[in-house]
């Protein structure tokens, strides 16, 4: 395998060097700050040095920790996309369209309004680097949802089936917000930070502030990294792959210290929001059936990982750091939070104007952030993880107050008298359940509108001459159809596999459809049978001949929603969907 690079480009040094000896920056306005928004991928509370992991390295995590308030009762989704999505709008996950990290379900819906978009709607330079997951087509990429500049990797991780083809973290290649391809010499995490580091770097010579978004694909699996990284790990007794995992997050720490470091030098941490935080709780932070481990990992004594209901799976770190504004540093707030605050609160701490759009969920912890002693409102709050095609109630769910935990309806936990979630005390609690149970109900009620949408994928939209359908956004027929190949290694097995593309129609007219079972480029055989493909109440089909690596077929589209879906239907029985799908519209009507 390619390895990582231990230190940044030379010429990304030399800007950090230049930048400290000859400062560009004019005193800005401290309510017009900049945003730096860091979230990392699978990260859980307790990989981090300075909440008690006495193995993990993480000096830089721990420095901003130490100049930070913390919220240390916040709460995300279980799983990527939904975090993701309520970061991005304010909103509960199941809102915006979005409840799964495949099939359909991580599609953001475009109607909703992104923190991109508030950004830029108020003024600012506004950018995107690393994990979008939210859909890989228009109108549903990070660059039609308010993010003038953005270099991301394809569907919910490198390696999946959106992404480039064969990318393996190092030495990859992403896109730009123009559709154009790059290869980048170095680790997906470096460059990352390094690009992010550039753009900062032109962004300050403006005199518009930035917004940035920074979203790394690691630590999520497959765990790569450089042999330099994980080595003091597995010197130490860190079992696999929790040693790649932590490495992962050591080359992650390091080069939020060159990002930290640049601010400084180029006089910007001072008017800089810096935050950081993680998607879901840990995947790989506790060395599950290993106990012959000499290192079991650390949960910050909380029950569950990645995807439970518990504590473990969505209770993460978020650290807020503004030394110019009215937030006094190095400091705990318990107030119980969550992503859907991170919107809003951003929307007061730096005086936006916040755009007509749907009703937010979250609301502004500037109170509690600002006023050590506010007496913050109650509230009640919900997660849950569906990761099926029709969400199920009280399926893997927790209700939240901030002495409460109601999960999946049955269960309840004191989190004060037991934060980690051993004694369930529902039936001397009988009011408490009831009245959670209630919340719930009504805030399920309030979802179910939406379980029966779809949110669908533009064919002839001009921002996208070419939309490159996969299987990875397939929709499936039921909660027991079998997973959709996802990732690259499921691809390459070909498996028997089938589902539908939510489409939308933008401009009525001839369009033509590349089937393949490989991205363009790659090449790889047909099954010998025919090629058929349904678009709504229309249905076209062609022979494939022996060696053929594609199929081409037409259709006469009106403009409007519609389903597609697609057979490669060999002779000797065997059938699938085709894995990729160009759409190119030839001509309009």
């Amino acid at each position: 395998m390619k390895q990582s690079c231990l230190v940044l480009p030379i010429a990304v040094l030399l800007v950090g060097v230049l930048g400290a000896l000859f400062p560009e920056s004019s005193e800005a306005d401290p309510s017009r700050p900049n945003v730096v928004l860091v979230i990392t991928d699978d990260q859980g509370y307790g990989d981090i040095a300075a909440h008690g992991n006495t193995m993990i390295r993480t000096p830089n995590l721990d420095r901003l920790h130490g100049q930070s308030i913390r919220l240390t009762d916040f709460h995300v989704d279980p799983t990527c996309s939904p975090t993701r999505s309520a970061l991005m709008t304010g909103r509960y996950s199941t809102r915006t369209g979005v409840w799964h990290t495949i099939q359909g379900r991580s599609l953001m819906s475009p109607t909703e309004l992104t923190l991109g978009e508030v950004f830029q709607a108020n003024g600012y330079q506004t950018a995107m680097f690393g994990k979008w997951h939210l859909g890989d087509n228009a109108p549903l990429r990070p660059q039609d949802q308010g993010f003038e500049t953005t270099i991301h990797h394809g569907g919910g991780g490198v390696g999946q089936t959106p992404d480039w083809w064969g990318n393996d973290y190092f030495d990859d290649i992403y896109v730009h917000e123009d559709g154009r391809a790059e290869q980048f010499h170095d680790y997906c995490t470096d460059v990352w930070f390094q690009q992010t580091i550039k753009y900062v770097d032109q962004a300050r010579k403006s005199d518009r502030p930035f917004f940035c978004y920074l979203a790394t694909n690691a630590p999520h699996g497959p765990y790569y990294v450089s042999r330099e990284e994980k080595q003091p790990y597995l010197d130490a007794g860190v079992p696999e792959p929790m040693a790649s995992f932590y490495g992962m997050i050591t080359n992650i720490d390091r080069n939020l210290g060159f990002l930290m470091d640049r601010l400084e030098d180029w006089h910007l941490a001072e008017n800089t929001i810096l935050i950081f935080m993680t998607d879901n709780g840990t995947a790989a932070g506790v060395a599950r059936r290993r106990p012959q481990a000499q290192w079991q990992g650390f949960n910050a004594g909380m029950r569950g990982q990645k995807g439970s209901e518990y504590d473990g799976g969505h209770r993460v770190p978020f650290f807020i750091r503004w030394p110019n504004g009215k937030l006094t540093g190095g400091r705990d707030v318990k107030t119980l939070s969550a992503h859907i605050d991170v919107l809003p609160t951003l929307v007061d701490l730096c005086g936006l104007t916040k755009p007509d759009g749907p009703p937010l969920d979250g609301m502004s912890l500037v109170p509690a952030l600002s006023k050590p002693d506010v007496e913050f409102p109650s509230r009640t709050l919900f997660v849950h993880s569906q990761r099926i095609e029709t969400p199920e109630k009280w399926r893997l769910s927790s209700v939240l107050t901030d002495r409460w935990r109601l999960v999946n309806g049955k269960e309840l936990f004191d989190i004060r008298a037991d934060p980690g979630q051993q004694s369930n005390v529902a039936s001397a609690n009988g009011e408490v359940v009831q009245r959670l149970r209630a919340a719930y109900d009504e805030w399920w009620q309030s979802l179910v509108p939406v379980f029966d949408e779809h949110v669908r994928i533009d064919l002839g939209n001009p921002a996208e001459p070419i939309s490159h359908l996969t299987c990875h956004d397939w929709l499936v027929e039921s909660n027991d159809a079998p997973l959709v190949p996802w990732n690259q290694q499921q691809v390459a097995q070909d498996l028997e596999r089938n589902g539908v593309w939510a489409v939308n129609v933008v401009q009525p007219g001839t369009y033509e459809l590349t089937l393949r079972m490989r991205p363009g480029g790659v090449i790889s055989n047909l099954p010998q049978g025919t090629a058929r493909m349904r678009i709504g109440d229309q249905q076209t089909s062609t022979p494939i001949q022996p060696g053929d690596f594609k199929a081409v077929l037409k259709a006469e589209l009106p403009a409007g929603p519609a389903m597609l879906q697609t057979w490669l239907e060999a002779d000797s029985g065997e059938s699938r969907g085709a894995y990729f799908v160009d759409v190119r519209l030839l001509e309009t009507e």
